[in-house]
């Protein structure tokens, strides 16, 4: 068949004047430029079918075809062509002889690079002149199965749900061919060449697509299939390649849990909670750590208190039996538990039923030595605020629950910051020892807090705490106290001003405190028909006269009262100043009395002040009186001249005087008698000159009597220490801290004023002589010359 259709194609071809390019074929003379007959018609050129040339031909150079012009004679045109395979990439795949028309393939062709090259064919003469227009000529690759066909991944991956019913979709192959798709080069078919001996999947031969093809999958049994697969050209029959499919079966809750046995033992110990028990082995086949797995415990009977609970560990699937309230050895020594299992995930509906879904756990109880129990904790009281020692707040005791172990409860303390309470250590009793102070820093809102222990004597021992909270209650024992008011006076007219506004004070506590009572003291009878007494609110009063009174200082007597149980009261003075007043109702000026007596100043308290003035100013006249007569008189006056040794001689430091040289300590005397110190000095001859003074001069001093009356004591000290500051043969006394005066007999004088600068004419610098050589030169410039 495939000769004759080559020998029908040489017929063809040489009946148009052609030579197709055909490998085993000689290649024909093409005229493309002679004009076909065609009667009655324009003439045209003849219309070159394609050149087909089989790709990968490797006799090389191959003649394919030879045209010619008869426009002239054999020698005398030139033939040549241009574009893609000659002048373009891929460049030198197509040659022709310029002399002969011979067109020639020159190397191997690659119809998946290219598929065909579409070229122009020209005629020349030998001058260059066109002879012919360019004509057109085809050459198509045909194509060869040199191609493999290639799967797009080397692993296809698939899921599905174990028992899946036939038919169901798992996965789908994908493969290419780069061969041309319209030949049987690339016409692909698809095969499971291998899948684990079970025939459980097949795959489509055409799309690629994987299916199961009958039941039976289970993942506990097998849980992934590794599948080979194929794919071949030519419809099966040409060039092959493989690749693997890897299907993993998803689980489903086809597995009941169930319990390892039918009965669990397992023991605790009382007065625990918090701790586990034992554990709950259970198996399940589906996948673990998925809800299918996972399981989840019941507690059906035996617990009617909730005592306990069953946990599920996330590692192992067991069931942790746990205590979450404390069990009592004395109520109860064992429990019968009934417990269930099932997964978190509801079981399939195909699912077989479990056998031991089911279990019983028996839990024995241990006995231990608890701890004392407060039957209340904590304990709320009160107590009545300023108790005194000895004074009963409560028993605070415990009671043992291990009631078949013979032990004894002692108590005492564990907090108790005021060291208030005293516990009896047998019974629990509680009194105080001492009064709890109102102030105290840990009397949090009127509670007082302690912590008491209670003991037992068991081995070893167990200690319970128990909270004792203490109200102190409060006690009406303070009377309310008359606020001063201001102002204290108010017109003697009773429809003038706003009358007299009292207000009081309780130091207690609500209710023991406001509202208060107003009252005129009913020992005074005269003072209801003088005045009158109207409650404005819960703490104030309003004072006005009944008709009018004399101006001037009134003394009256309140009663005051609080709501206390028992109420407290107390009388108290009050003085009233009564003036008359303007239009306005406000005192005129000048027309009140005195208004020294404020409200709440009784006569008593005036005396008692007026008493410790007189007291004071009796102080102050007896130490000046014994600073004249009792300090002993001194060896050395202000103006000695001796140059004693000034070390063995005690100093007072405690001045602000002169230097060391100084050994004349103050003298208050000399403030009190400026007369006697005057005369001492004329006895001692011309008194120094105070080098603080202006110019040296000493003004006259008169002599000063003492006075008589205690009120003249200060006019008579401020006169005192003007004069001993005017005095020039003192140093100044008029400031406690004298740094000018370096003291007498200083070798160097005295810097006893800043005013000595101003008089330096006056000063005597000969004494420089006697200091040394270093000083000589001070000496030439200030001494006399």
């Amino acid at each position: 068949m495939g000769v004759a259709l080559l020998l029908t194609l040489g017929l063809l071809a040489q009946s148009l004047g052609l030579s197709w390019g055909i490998p085993g074929l000689q290649p024909s003379t093409l005229y493309p430029w002679r004009k076909g007959p065609a009667p009655g018609r324009v003439r045209r050129a003849w219309v070159i079918p394609p050149i087909s040339v089989s790709e990968n031909y490797k006799r090389l150079p191959y003649p394919l075809v030879q045209i010619k012009s008869d426009k002239q004679q054999l020698g005398s045109v030139i033939y040549s062509i241009q574009g893609p395979g000659v002048d373009e990439e891929p460049r030198d795949v197509f040659s022709i002889d310029k002399f002969t028309g011979r067109v020639f393939l020159n190397a191997m062709l690659d119809r998946e690079k290219t598929d065909r090259f579409r070229l122009k064919a020209f005629a020349l003469d030998l001058g260059g002149s066109t002879l012919e227009d360019p004509t057109d000529l085809e050459i198509v690759v045909v194509d060869q199965n040199d191609n493999r066909p290639a799967f797009l991944q080397d692993v296809f991956t698939g899921h599905v749900l174990e028992g899946a019913p036939p038919g169901t979709f798992v996965t789908k192959a994908e493969a290419t061919d780069a061969d041309d798709p319209e030949t049987d080069n690339a016409a692909l078919r698809f095969s499971i060449l291998d899948q684990g001996g079970s025939e459980l999947f097949t795959i489509d031969e055409h799309s690629g697509e994987i299916r199961t093809v009958q039941v039976g999958l289970d993942r506990e049994v097998v849980a992934v299939y590794n599948l080979t697969l194929q794919v071949a050209d030519m419809s099966g029959d040409g060039l092959t390649a493989t690749a693997s499919a890897i299907i993993s079966l998803d689980d489903i809750n086809d597995n009941a849990p169930e319990f390892t046995r039918n009965e669990f033992f397992m023991e605790t110990v009382e007065a625990a909670s918090g701790v586990d028990v034992g554990r709950l082995e259970v198996e399940d086949r589906d996948l673990p750590g998925s809800p299918n797995w996972v399981a989840r415990f019941s507690i059906l009977e035996g617990d009617p208190d909730g005592q306990f609970t069953i946990r599920t560990d996330p590692r192992t699937n067991e069931g942790v039996l746990s205590v979450v309230k404390p069990l009592d050895y004395e109520s109860r020594q064992q429990y019968e538990l009934r417990v269930s299992v099932q997964n978190e995930a509801p079981l399939h509906a195909a699912a077989p039923r479990a056998q031991r879904s089911q279990a019983r756990v028996s839990v024995w109880v241990q006995d231990t030595n608890e701890a004392p129990v407060f039957p209340e904790n904590p304990l709320r009281t009160s107590l009545a605020e300023g108790a005194p020692p000895g004074t009963s707040v409560t028993t605070f005791s415990a009671r043992d629950p291990d009631t078949q172990q013979l032990q004894r409860i002692s108590y005492s303390k564990d907090y108790d910051p005021e060291d208030w309470l005293q516990v009896d250590g047998a019974t629990g009793r509680i009194q105080t020892q001492r009064v709890l102070s109102p102030a105290s820093p840990f009397l949090k809102d009127g509670w007082y807090r302690a912590i008491i222990l209670a003991l037992d004597d068991a081995s070893p021992p167990s200690t319970a705490t128990g909270t004792l909270s203490i109200e102190i209650l409060e006690v009406n024992d303070h009377a309310p106290l008359l606020a001063a008011p201001s102002p204290s006076s108010l017109c003697s007219e009773p429809d003038q001003g706003p009358g007299l506004l009292l207000g009081a004070t309780d130091e207690d506590l609500p209710p023991h405190g406001a509202p208060f009572h107003f009252q005129l003291s009913p020992k005074v009878p005269e003072l209801g028909r003088n005045w009158s007494l109207s409650q404005i609110n819960v703490s104030h009063a309003r004072l006005r006269p009944r008709h009018q009174v004399p101006e001037g200082l009134h003394r009256l007597s309140l009663l005051l009262r609080d709501s206390g149980q028992p109420p407290q009261q107390r009388e108290q003075p009050l003085n009233v100043t009564v003036c008359r007043c303007g239009p306005e109702g406000s005192c005129l000026p000048g027309a009140a009395a005195l208004r020294a007596g404020g409200a709440g100043v009784s006569l008593g308290a005036l005396v008692i002040v007026l008493a410790s003035a007189v007291v004071l100013l009796l102080l102050v006249l007896l130490a000046a009186l014994r600073a004249r007569f009792g300090r002993p008189s001194r060896d050395k006056s202000l103006l000695h001249g001796l140059q004693d040794d000034l070390r063995d001689n005690i100093l007072n430091y405690d001045e602000q005087g002169g230097g060391e040289e100084d050994q004349d300590s103050y003298d208050i005397s000399q403030l009190r008698h400026p007369a006697e110190l005057r005369a001492h000095s004329r006895a001692l001859g011309r008194p120094p000159l105070r080098r603080d003074a202006p110019f040296g001069h000493v003004p006259p001093q008169p002599h000063r009597a003492l006075p008589t009356n205690p009120a003249d004591i200060a006019n008579f000290i401020s006169d005192g220490l003007e004069a001993a500051d005017s005095d020039p043969s003192v140093p100044p006394y008029d400031t406690a801290l004298i740094y000018d005066y370096e003291g007498d007999g200083s070798v160097a004088g005295t810097l006893s004023s800043i005013l000595s600068s101003l008089v330096d004419e006056d000063q005597d610098y000969d004494y420089l002589q006697d200091w040394g050589p270093r000083f000589a030169r001070l000496a030439d410039m200030y001494g006399h010359p």
